[in-house]
């Protein structure tokens, strides 16, 4: 859907790859390169993680399936991982602002395929599944927690203990209050900030290290959360092996959405790959809440009344995650300086960063609205038509440029992204609370 004004230069690298041999009436050579491209058998092997050695461990993929599901990681009690990406609901909670505790300031995006994302949050402020697991759970208006809470609970529950120190080690002892303090954290209220500072390094570490363990186990869990196959993508394999009509599996509508998807809206331009996206970072325009309010343009009211901040997107993002303690090169990393080019090599460019946020992916986008990093437009139809006729944005420069599709067009274009939709290729039991 995103077309930008460097499209033209990459559709024509795109359009020269060697088209596949199974050629059919319905597609031309190009367009089959680039549908091979975003097939879901195009989906390599996850990357690995290498900050996080327990990545791929299947006991700590059933630790983290434990934690995401439990609603005692919360301040009250109530929240949980999944209160936000519910399963049902691929993995997102249909609000244009999640609530936790509170309300947030953006939406939840599907965890489906997130672990083939080098970025994290709408601003990329993380750089891996674990540390964007962390963010949440300190959160006043998500879960609400803190360090010690979390320490604490891992280390009374007799199957939390048991996993994690299979995993990770001995747990240290935590009762003594006076050293470690129930209401100490690094963030919160003063008083709880200087509870914190009030303790020995050594003990802040110790309790540092078991969130971050959390966070490690809750990620190897969502690593199992991978796309499975969706009618547009059976579609495909019946089309690579000759059959023009796709076995019937896509209407009409949705072939002439899917052939503008890659040809006049190169939309593929940013949302390429069998994932539907570049991972990277985009001003699309996308309207800010905050500049709507009431009276924002008039003059006379900005004499008397502070001028609200847009949200920077990107350009404050990059520069969280390189600040981060957790991040890649951080202490609680397990990886080395090496495995971290992405961090190193992170762009803080203010022109090409602010007002960016994350090119979402599109598989399953017909089930997760509302739309945008927050929800600020209710349905499909009004993303393509914001597309269509982008406006002036809000921050920075707005890379769209106009589309001049049609009423019909827009609406094949929508007929066809609800052909992406599926369940995650995983096991139903990956999909249900445990019994904790």
């Amino acid at each position: 859907m995103t077309r930008l004004r460097t499209g033209p230069y990459l559709l024509s690298l795109l359009l020269s790859i060697t088209a596949p041999s199974s050629i059919t009436a319905a597609w031309s050579p190009s367009e089959l390169s680039l549908l091979r491209l975003q097939w879901l058998g195009s989906l390599p092997p996850l990357p690995a993680d290498p900050s996080n050695r327990v990545a791929d461990d299947p006991r700590a993929a059933e630790f983290g399936r434990r934690l995401f599901f439990d609603r005692r990681l919360s301040a009250n009690g109530e929240v949980a991982c999944a209160s936000c990406h519910i399963p049902g609901k691929s993995f997102t909670d249909g609000l244009a602002r999640s609530r936790g505790v509170g309300e947030t300031k953006r939406s939840a995006p599907t965890l489906i395929g997130a672990a083939y994302a080098p970025w994290y949050f709408w601003d990329g402020r993380s750089d891996s599944l674990w540390s964007q697991a962390l963010g949440p759970l300190e959160s006043p208006v998500e879960h609400g927690g803190n360090r010690l809470q979390y320490a604490r609970l891992i280390r009374n529950d007799p199957v939390y203990s048991d996993h994690y120190e299979t995993l990770f080690g001995p747990l240290p002892d935590l009762s003594d209050r006076q050293r470690f303090p129930d209401g100490a954290s690094p963030v919160g209220t003063d008083a709880a900030i200087a509870e914190w500072r009030g303790m020995a390094e050594v003990d802040r570490k110790a309790v540092t290290r078991i969130f971050v363990n959390v966070g490690k186990a809750v990620a190897a869990y969502q690593r199992k959360l991978v796309p499975g196959l969706a009618r547009f993508d059976r579609y495909l394999e019946k089309v690579f092996q000759g059959d023009p009509s796709g076995g019937g599996l896509m209407s009409t509508d949705e072939v002439a959405g899917l052939k503008l998807f890659v040809g006049k809206a190169m939309c593929v331009t940013c949302h390429m790959g069998p994932l539907f996206t570049n991972h990277g970072f985009h001003n699309v325009g996308a309207p800010d809440p905050a500049m709507s309010k009431p009276g924002y343009r008039l003059p006379i009211v900005h004499l008397f009344i502070e001028k609200p901040e847009p949200d920077m997107g990107r350009y404050r993002g990059v520069r969280q995650s390189l600040a981060s303690e957790f991040n890649c090169l951080g202490e609680y990393s397990d990886a080395t300086k090496n495995d971290c080019s992405e961090l190193v090599f992170a762009n803080t460019r203010h022109q090409d960063t602010l007002g960016a946020f994350k090119v979402p992916t599109l598989r399953n986008v017909a089930d997760t609205a509302p739309y945008m990093h927050v929800g600020q437009f209710a349905t499909l139809g009004e993303v393509l038509r914001h597309y269509n006729a982008p406006p002036v944005a809000p921050s920075g420069r707005n890379e769209l440029i106009p589309l001049a599709l049609t009423d019909r067009e827009l609406n094949q274009l929508e007929a066809f992204l609800h052909s992406l939709s599926s369940p995650p290729a995983v096991s139903a039991e990956w999909l249900q609370i445990p019994d904790l």
